[in-house]
Formats: C-alpha cells, structure tokens, sequence
C-alpha cells in the first residue's frame, strides 16, 4: 500500500504555501509516496514551480479542478 499524505492549505497564508510548507512536506516524502494537496485556487504556479525545479522527480494528476476546492496529488518518483 502506498503511503499518502492529505495536506490542507487553504487555511494558510499564499506566500508560506510553495515556498515553505508544500515543498517540505513533498521532500519529506520516499520514492512512490503521494502528496495530496487540498487549495483554494488554481495550483498553476506550483505546478510551474515543479516542473522547472524537480522536472522527473514526480507525477501530477488533478483530482478536482474547482471553483472552490482544487485537489492535486504529486507522487514522488
């Protein structure tokens, strides 16, 4: 069974988000374990951010693409 985190953000201020605790808890993370994030927008930039800092080091799959609630879940390679 793969091990899945479910990470909230929609509470926390944007600019902690991507640069703070997003990425953290996805470097947290061990080969073939999933990171569901839950936001309040379009995670556009983020994925921009993943693709061009840790291009091969994931996969993205959007589970629900809001308005309100967008779910994305990374899976690390």
């Amino acid at each position: 069974m793969t091990n899945s985190t479910v990470l909230d953000v929609r509470q926390i201020p944007p600019d902690e988000r991507h640069p703070g605790i997003i990425i953290k808890a996805f470097e947290s993370l061990r080969s073939g374990e999933v990171l569901t994030i839950i936001n309040d927008h379009d995670p556009q930039r983020l994925r921009e951010l993943f693709d061009s800092q840790r291009q091969g080091q994931f996969s993205w799959e959007t589970l629900e693409q809001g308005p309100p609630t967008w779910r994305v879940r990374l899976t690390k390679a």
